[in-house]
């Protein structure tokens, strides 16, 4: 038997926990699953005490019951690793397994994701356990897959625990080899923080100033993500060796973790936990025109990012919030079948949603799921028999297409990593990303993500027209040359301030700014500063006007000097002792370009670059559509599929400038106006 994962078929499903239902009840929910049109279901990831009561002893009789059933009804089921939830029997005997705060709190049993990843003891039980379950389900014509863990990093990004501190000694010792290269890689020259024993060697800990070695955290993030993977792996060998007809991915896209490499080393496709409502908590409403829910296409990006092929293991399905925190308000109707077919757009191949019902009990009592509490036909239930029926016509047809686009903005986690700690540009980052994603988004053009890595190409970077690079402060030499030769190939790359200027290891190079890729951008920076409050933040003036007004040259400023006669200056700054100094520049390299804005994108300045820039619309020469909506391109082979999604609670009107055929009604749709309902939906065959 041949393992089938997602692009092959499109599935749709739900998570669903038998542990926390009467078993009389297990036949009616998979009955009415299936009415819907489920195909599958996810279990288990919660459940320790049940494959293992007390140590050593291991019971399958329950989920042997309700995974039996579950494929009786024609229910495909993914199991879970349990490792996220250590039982009671296990952090009773063997605290050293649990998780600390950064002060050396011992955190104790109860919530989840409490454990820490170092402990030897922990990882001996999650292999036991891994072990017991691949050999007792690895048969099992039911079982498709396998989960593991459940959202690593979640909850807790950061693990002081005595077993971490030891992991990361032996870690730094591994990847240094001596204390003197130690030492200077962390600089502690500076403020005498030489070390003379490897035992003087620790994770961050508590300081005066609640600072810490910039250098030390960047290893301390590098460590945690490696030994993430490394546990990862742990249950990813067992799963392949004894379970090999069946797939492994796991789920989440948390902090301190590497995705793309784990996804490469161990995963057969990544998956993803997607709750559009957090804008409704977590927004950007301070702002004109906020993304809300639509700021979740970002982050479906960074995921096809990681993993071309992906399944959604929890697709939100109703108002979430634990007992204590995350409140959020209910999808509006028609909202749940928006979210869905955002996830589908930006390429997932197979939907979970989250959960099957309510719980009634513990910290989610208000994380809803389709079904509430009383168990009665609701608007969810029938929202979901919807999306099920329209995507048993299409499943088939986009099922294995891929996201398309011209754009890409070039991230990458040193730099993610070590912007968690540096003010000077760590938030110029995500301001710049958040306004390149709205600015494209309300254009109409598509783009990816693309994370620089030591294994990138530059066929990797050539698949694109323009790349945003957005503020690299750490630049590796490889990096630097890789973009010199995407250039002079013709590629168009744009910079932002603070790039450029520090090496691997954190240090600021002794070079003037910006550093490795000076030459690239034609331009040196003469002078700095911070924009340190929004009423004196300078004005950036276009100097070919055309229909730019003065937009804001946003937290910080480079203020350039071009360095050959060949760099032409696009805009300067307007306020301040610097007005009239470059503030944007061009400089052909080869046969492309390299611009180098000296502040952080406002969603005004990228617009004026995509003007300037020639990308056009991915509805260019077939449609135009308002703002309102956004539009993705699924291509697969010579079919192309534009999703068309209406994020606001009005009609909104497009223009269709040829005749298209609708797939979800199954008809041809002439050239003129095409409405399209309040957080309404069109799939269009182009």
């Amino acid at each position: 038997m041949q393992k089938t994962i997602p692009g092959e078929k499109f599935d749709l499903g739900v998570c669903y926990y038998p542990e926390q239902w009467p078993e009389a009840m297990w036949d009616d929910d998979y009955r009415r699953m299936r009415e819907i049109g489920f195909t599958i279901v996810r279990m288990g990831e919660f459940a320790w005490n049940f494959f293992e009561p007390e140590e050593g002893v291991f019971a399958f009789d329950l989920f042997d019951r309700a995974i039996d059933l579950a494929h009786e009804h024609g229910l495909k089921v993914i199991l879970g690793t349990p490792t996220a939830t250590p039982p009671a029997w296990m952090t009773y005997k063997y605290p050293e397994i649990l998780n600390a705060t950064f002060e050396g709190v011992q955190y104790q049993h109860g919530l989840r994701r409490h454990y820490n990843y170092s402990s030897p003891i922990y990882r001996d039980y999650c292999a036991k356990i891994t072990e017991a379950m691949a050999t007792h389900y690895a048969n099992h014509p039911g079982v498709v897959g396998w989960q593991i863990d459940n959202e690593l990093n979640c909850e807790v990004n950061v693990f002081y625990a005595e077993a971490d501190h030891a992991a990361f000694r032996k870690w730094v010792q591994e990847k240094y080899g001596t204390l003197n290269a130690l030492n200077e890689a962390w600089g502690t020259v500076f403020w005498n923080q030489s070390y003379s024993d490897w035992e003087q060697v620790h994770l961050p800990r508590p300081a005066p100033s609640k600072s810490v070695n910039p250098h030390q955290a960047l290893d301390e993030k590098r460590f945690i993500s490696n030994n993430t993977i490394s546990f990862a792996r742990l249950q990813a060998d067992i799963l392949r060796l004894l379970a090999p007809t069946q797939w492994v991915t796991t789920n989440g896209m948390f902090g301190h973790l590497d995705s793309h490499a784990m996804t490469d080393e161990l995963l057969d496709f990544f998956s993803f936990d997607s709750y559009p409502n957090f804008s409704t908590i977590w927004n950007d409403a301070d702002r004109e025109n906020p993304l809300m829910d639509r700021s979740n296409s970002n982050q479906l990006t960074k995921v096809r990012s990681i993993s071309p092929t992906f399944c959604i293991m929890e697709q939100q399905s109703g108002p979430g919030g634990w007992v204590n925190t995350m409140g959020q308000s209910a999808p509006k109707p028609g909202q749940m079948r928006l979210w869905t077919y955002q996830s589908v757009a930006h390429g997932a191949d197979m939907v979970l949603f989250f959960r099957w019902r309510t719980a009634t009990f513990g910290t989610e009592i208000y994380w809803h799921g389709i079904n509430d509490y009383h168990n009665r036909p609701n608007r969810r239930v029938a929202e979901a028999a919807t999306i099920s029926r329209e995507l048993g016509k299409i499943g088939e047809v986009i099922a294995g297409s891929r996201f398309t686009a011209e754009a890409a903005i070039l991230h990458d986690y040193d730099n993610e990593w070590d912007g968690e700690l540096d003010q000077y540009h760590g938030p110029l980052t995500r301001e710049s990303e958040y306004s390149w994603g709205k600015a494209l988004q309300f254009s109409h053009i598509p783009y990816d993500y693309l994370y620089v890595q030591n294994k990138t190409t530059l066929d990797d970077l050539a698949r694109y027209k323009v790349l945003i690079y957005p503020h690299p402060a750490i630049m590796s030499e490889e990096t630097a040359e890789l973009l010199k030769q995407y250039a002079a190939a013709g590629g168009k790359l744009i910079f932002g301030a603070r790039s450029g200027y520090k090496d691997q290891c954190g240090h600021c190079r002794m070079t003037p700014f910006p550093g490795l890729i000076a030459e690239l951008c034609g331009i040196t920076v003469e002078d700095f500063t911070f924009v340190l409050k929004k009423a004196a933040t300078p004005n950036l003036r276009w100097i070919d006007g055309g229909d730019d007004a003065s937009t804001p040259a946003r937290l910080f400023n480079d203020i350039l000097h071009p360095e050959n006669e060949n760099v032409q200056t696009l805009a300067l700054f307007d306020g301040d002792y610097y007005t009239g100094k470059p503030a944007l520049t061009r400089n052909p390299y080869g046969s492309g370009e390299a611009y180098y804005f000296g502040a952080a994108f406002s969603r005004e300045v990228a617009d004026g670059l995509i003007r300037r820039l020639g990308l056009q619309p991915a509805t260019a020469g077939w449609a135009e559509l308002p703002s309102e909506v956004e539009v993705a391109i699924r291509v697969k082979r010579d079919r192309r599929f534009a999703f068309i999604l209406n994020y606001t609670d009005k009609p909104v009107k497009a223009n269709l400038l040829k005749e298209l055929e609708d797939l979800l009604e199954g008809e041809r749709v002439g050239m003129g106006e095409l409405e399209i309902a309040p957080y309404g939906v069109k799939v269009l065959e182009l």
